[in-house]
């Protein structure tokens, strides 16, 4: 019986298998861009942010109305629109992932939440168990009490 020899390079690639081709993809931490599309979301939904947006908006359509010889866009506005479209386009899929995010928290939270509850209402009802296997203790032992209280009174009744 012949004992297969294997190397290893680095600890990671073994010599007597190929080599797989490289591939070269981009790399993105998910974690990391839902934090970030979180905060942005968060700050879309600002008092701040609305200021802003409508102090550019009025600098720009005042910008593009009295300076009429060399505005960059003119009345419709188009490039205006533009902006607001690609904002629009990027913000709302940042919102429903930061959304998604927030739901699976509040998932997550739930279950430990109703785990709790489980755990606490079978410790109320080991209590509540425990509590009445003390009162029948204690009925017994007062009935016993009440029993040894009646025999000396019948033992002097008798003598």
């Amino acid at each position: 019986m012949q004992k297969r020899i294997t190397w290893r390079v680095a600890g990671k690639r073994r010599l007597d298998e190929p080599r797989r081709p490289a591939t070269v993809a981009p790399h993105y931490d998910p974690e990391a861009f839902g934090r970030v599309s979180e905060g942005i979301a968060r700050y879309f939904g600002t008092a701040r942010y609305l200021v802003i947006q409508t102090v550019l908006v009025v600098a720009w359509i005042a910008t593009n109305v009295l300076w009429a010889t060399g505005s960059w866009d003119p009345y419709p506005f188009i490039l205006l629109n533009l902006v607001f479209s690609t904002q629009a386009a990027y913000a709302a899929p940042l919102i429903l992932l930061a959304q998604n995010r927030q739901a699976e928290r509040d998932r997550r939270e739930f279950e430990l939440d109703r785990q709790v509850t489980a755990e606490m209402r079978a410790e109320t009802d080991f209590l509540a168990r425990e509590l009445a296997a003390a009162r029948l203790a204690l009925g017994r032992i007062e009935a016993s009490l009440a029993r040894s209280d009646q025999r000396p009174e019948e033992a002097g009744a008798s003598s």
